[in-house]
């Protein structure tokens, strides 16, 4: 359901402007810039800011105290999946996404993302970092509604899998080779600061064109392989393993870039009229076993740790920060948020597509009515050919207080929120409804599965490009 249009003249006439032709304007409090960060495999409890004995997020921790914090919010179990879910405002295998590789990992051509959305209402539009989202020329970002693109193939800098999915040819976290705007470029750096880099760059020419944007900052850190600049790695040599000292490097690395961003957009005086959104992309990884914040699990698993994620925003004009909402929110709220605080209007289609809900009622400081709702965390990523069998593995539904896992453990989060006690004998009538609320949904998705049957070309294309433009190839 698509929440109604905030009834605000001023926004609706910003978005008709835009689908007029007019000119861009400036960001105002209305229509302000936005700039989204969403660091890979990084944990909710992988922050000092929600207590990890370890790591230190110092920029990312003062963000975090002045923004509105969504502690209940919940992304994919996976990487992919959340992208496609954030992009698309709905559950990921809508858009054929059940996998991170195989060909099942490709955002059907028949979505619609946010960013075209924003590019058809005067936004520029970038990304810089992960896409993921299919490596073949018609799944990549700039046919899905991104003007600048500085991304990276496969689902990590140097990964590379049969089909389409794959990076370029030994490529390294450090000193990368970047697809930008369809040309590789061999960058000098690590690779979260070069995306940061390039980001920056583009935000400041934007800015001074007085043009509104939207940037999408995706760094493939802190997922494996573990590279990471030395004198990060050696900030906590001794005190973890030299795998977990990496990983906490490499996240204050993010966190030293990301405080280099809040720091940019106030001293070129945007701080006001810039929504900043800062999330990760699943739930936590190496960081589990030293520092998980309560929670049971973590990524490719359908409990809480594997899904719950920080998410803090910040948009001085328009939000009133240093607060908590503890409500059921999600990975596909933000695009119906972002239609109604623009006021732009979208098609019918797009209506339809749209299940999240808009965030925008929680940016006052005033009660809310948040009915009851319910959603549905499926790791996928069966084999080929076994979806029925794995209807109910690695799937939990859950609503405002229950969580079903597997279709046979109950939690009540309310009560446990560490989900070590299953009260499913306790409480069959709950079981009951979120089992028959699950059924439908997914009858509602088989026909959706449009990659299950897929098979991909013999060369990756991030390789074939790269060998068409500097030579080379297999023999």
């Amino acid at each position: 359901m698509i929440p109604r249009i905030l009834p605000s003249i001023a926004w609706a006439a910003a978005g008709l402007a835009a689908i007029a032709g007019l000119t861009p304007r400036p960001a105002t409090a209305a229509r302000p810039n936005i700039v989204i960060v969403m660091p890979d495999d990084v944990g909710y409890g992988d922050f000092s800011f929600h207590g990890s004995p370890i790591v230190r997020t110092p920029n990312i921790d003062a963000f975090a105290r002045e923004s509105l914090r969504f502690t209940g919010f919940h992304v994919s179990p996976t990487c992919a999946p959340t992208r496609a879910a954030l992009l698309t405002g709905r559950h990921e295998f809508k858009s054929g996404v059940t996998h991170t590789i195989d060909e099942r990992e490709r955002l059907s051509l028949k979505a619609t993302t946010f960013a075209q959305v924003l590019k058809a209402n005067g936004y520029a539009t970038g990304i810089f970092g992960k896409w993921h989202l299919g490596d073949q020329a018609a799944y990549q970002p700039e046919r899905r509604g991104f003007d600048e693109t500085f991304v990276h193939g496969a689902g990590g800098i140097g990964q590379t899998f049969p089909g389409s999915c794959g990076d370029v040819p030994g490529n390294m976290y450090l000193d990368p080779t970047i697809r930008h705007n369809g040309v590789f470029e061999k960058t000098r750096g690590f690779c979260t600061d070069v995306f940061f880099n390039q980001a920056l760059g583009w935000i400041d020419a934007k800015r001074k064109a007085d043009a509104p944007f939207f940037a999408l900052i995706t760094p493939n850190a802190a997922h494996t392989p573990l590279q990471c600049p030395e004198d990060y790695a050696k900030r906590h040599a001794g005190q973890v393993s030299e795998d977990a000292a990496k990983f906490y490097g490499m996240i204050e690395n993010i966190d030293d870039d990301f405080g280099r961003v809040t720091a940019a957009l106030k001293s070129w005086g945007i701080e006001n009229d810039t929504l900043v959104v800062f999330l990760t992309d699943n739930g936590g990884t190496i960081g589990v076993p030293i520092f998980n914040a309560g929670m049971r699990g973590q990524k490719v698993g359908p409990y809480e740790g594997g899904t719950r994620v920080p998410s803090f925003w910040r948009w001085p004009a328009a939000i009133q920060g240093g607060r908590d909402v503890p409500a059921l929110t999600a990975h596909v709220d933000v695009f119906p948020t972002l239609v109604e605080i623009l006021g732009v209007a979208t098609s019918d289609e797009v209506r339809r597509q749209v299940e999240g809900r808009s965030l925008a009622p929680f940016f006052r400081d005033q009660p809310v009515a948040w009915p009851r709702r319910t959603l549905v965390t499926h790791v996928g990523r069966w084999p080929r050919g076994q979806v029925e069998a794995y209807k109910f593995k690695g799937v939990s539904i859950r609503d405002d207080r229950y969580s079903l896992v597997e279709n046979a453990e109950l939690f009540d989060l309310q009560a446990d929120p560490g989900q070590k006690t299953n009260v499913n004998a306790a409480h069959p009538d709950v079981a009951a409804r979120l089992r028959g609320e699950y059924e439908a949904w997914w009858t509602s998705i088989l026909p959706c599965l449009e990659n299950e049957d897929a098979v991909g070309p013999k060369i990756n294309p991030y390789k074939e490009w790269y060998w068409k433009q500097f030579g080379g190839g297999p023999s």
